[in-house]
């Protein structure tokens, strides 16, 4: 059997070799290495797949939560609502610009932010929500969206672990997270389901003017060159890692289905048993799988973990601590109690490996080690 891996990039890059050597071959003999023509032909195409009016790639998926939070012109002491369960980026952008972090828990099912929360932490100072959609689908954006309408609240979504999953609203209709609120942001680091091979990042938007304004703060706010209209930065997609991208998009569906049976092997396999509580897919949301998150039983979790890796198979916690018990982010005033059900989280959740190339031999051998554990 082929060694586990939490992710396996060289195997998927191996079915696809061909077309990414042949298009970097092309990048480096056109020498447009920094906005060559592949850049605009990636945003055009996830544009596309996305429904969205407008995609503006960068340079990782921080800076597009930075630029996105820069464009809204906010202002100091501004708060922003957003999960403490989740990877750091998510409060980082918001303390560097200067805003005020307002965290509210999360649901106990589904790990997602919990509307209800979210309700009760809005002030008159609020001028943003941000929901995270974790692990690979959205959270409860119906509910999110009215509160942010009735309050006249921006929404901006981070999608870096749900790119392509589909939202369901009441009435059927659909909407690919991120393209849901007011600006989307996504992350192409190599581990994620759309993944370059290096850094990477996008926002997108249906507002011409939000984008065009984006669009120049990417590129040290310059619209017309050497003339600039806005604050910026240097976030600008490398034309390599955008022609990666183009070819990795044309297979993003299949990587979902790959991963979403893999997910279905791991639910029929590890179903009923007692030690552990199964990933609860929301009502609203597809689920792409970007991690498989079990919540382990009666303080199992670092053992099973031990037992899992002693056996050559990787198992990650996300996440370990809360960001309200963080040390760089003790001056938010938060203290171990604030957020109960993230607090448990922490304590319980393990996610096993997941990715687009797993075997059924080491599926099988991934379950049966830990019903062994068990046993």
């Amino acid at each position: 059997m082929k060694k586990i891996q939490m992710v396996d990039l060289l195997s998927q890059f191996r079915k696809i070799e061909p077309e990414v050597m042949n298009a970097i071959k092309k990048v480096i003999e056109n020498t447009a290495f920094i906005k060559g023509p592949e850049v605009n032909q990636f945003a055009e195409k996830l544009q596309n797949y996305l429904d969205v009016n407008h995609v503006i790639p960068c340079a990782n998926g921080t800076d597009a939560l930075q630029v996105a939070l820069m464009a809204l012109k906010l202002e100091p002491g501004d708060e922003v609502i957003t999960s403490p369960f989740t990877f750091i980026a998510t409060i980082e952008v918001i303390k560097l610009l200067g805003l005020k972090p307002v965290l509210a828990d999360i649901e106990e099912d589904t790990f997602l932010i919990d509307p209800g929360k979210v309700r009760s932490a809005i002030t008159d100072k609020t001028k943003l929500i941000l929901p995270v959609h974790l692990f690979g689908q959205c959270a409860n954006m119906t509910e999110i969206t009215a509160m942010a309408k009735e309050k006249d609240i921006f929404v901006v979504e981070d999608t870096a672990q749900a790119l392509g999953a589909d939202y369901f609203f009441g009435d059927k209709n659909s909407k690919k997270a991120g393209t849901i609120g007011d600006i989307g942001c996504t992350s192409f680091f190599p581990s994620k389901n759309l993944g370059a091979f290096g850094d990477g990042g996008a926002i997108f938007t249906h507002d011409r003017e939000m984008a065009d304004k984006i669009s120049a703060m990417v590129n040290h706010g310059m619209k017309m060159r050497y003339h600039y209209e806005y604050i910026g930065v240097n976030s600008r997609l490398d034309t390599i890692q955008a022609a990666i991208l183009n070819i990795k998009l044309d297979h993003l569906d299949e990587y979902h289905i790959a991963r979403q049976k893999a997910a279905d092997y791991y639910y029929n396999s590890l179903a009923n048993m007692e030690g552990i509580v199964l990933p609860v897919r929301a009502e609203h949301s597809n689920h792409i799988f970007h991690q498989y998150t079990i919540k382990v039983k009666d303080n199992k979790r670092d053992a099973l973990k031990d037992y899992l890796n002693k056996h050559d198979i990787p198992a990650m916690i996300y996440y370990p601590l809360g960001l309200h018990l963080q040390v760089a982010y003790i001056d938010l005033g938060y203290k171990k109690g604030d957020f109960p059900v993230t607090e448990r989280a922490s304590e319980v959740v393990l996610s096993l490996p997941m990715h687009t190339e797993l075997t059924k031999d080491q599926l099988d051998y991934i379950c049966n080690t830990i019903k062994s554990f068990f046993q």
